[in-house]
């Protein structure tokens, strides 16, 4: 009787305890656990759309496009370092913090669709995921109302 009630706590932690495939790849840095973060592994991308601006080489010359009819957030791996390259968007409104994340390598484009309120103020950055817990940033530009 034992045995059974353990193998059916075991089931029901493999099933309802693990988080789905697709959230655990965009569980990537500690921010993303919070109701106020949007994170996404954003998709291979060829044309890239918007307004954008390159990080500093210490922060792996990422470079951020944001196209504000689609909301989507583009990022290129602008180092080749072995890091993950990393588009933020801060938003005033709704979702505070959202993060598009380039793991496909150097030289390469991704793109991120998120859907934010386009009232109040907003701003981009970019940069790269060293681990978990430490993301490295640099201010690129701000907007409103787009």
């Amino acid at each position: 009787m034992r045995r059974g009630a353990v193998l059916v706590a075991a089931a029901m932690v493999a099933v309802f305890g693990l988080p789905a495939a697709a959230m655990a790849e965009d569980n990537y840095y500690k921010t993303c656990e919070y109701d106020y973060a949007s994170c996404q592994t954003g998709v291979a991308a060829g044309l890239v759309e918007g307004q954008c601006m390159t990080a500093s080489l210490s922060y792996g010359s990422t470079s951020v496009c944001v196209d504000y009819d689609g909301d989507y957030v583009y990022v290129r791996d602008g180092r080749a370092d072995g890091y993950a390259a990393i588009g933020y968007v801060g938003s005033a409104n709704g979702v505070s913090d959202r993060f598009c994340r380039n793991n496909h390598g150097y030289g390469t484009w991704v793109r991120c669709n998120f859907d934010w309120v386009e009232a109040g103020s907003h701003s981009a950055s970019g940069g790269y995921l060293e681990q978990y817990y430490i993301m490295d940033l640099s201010y690129l530009w701000s907007w409103s109302g787009k």
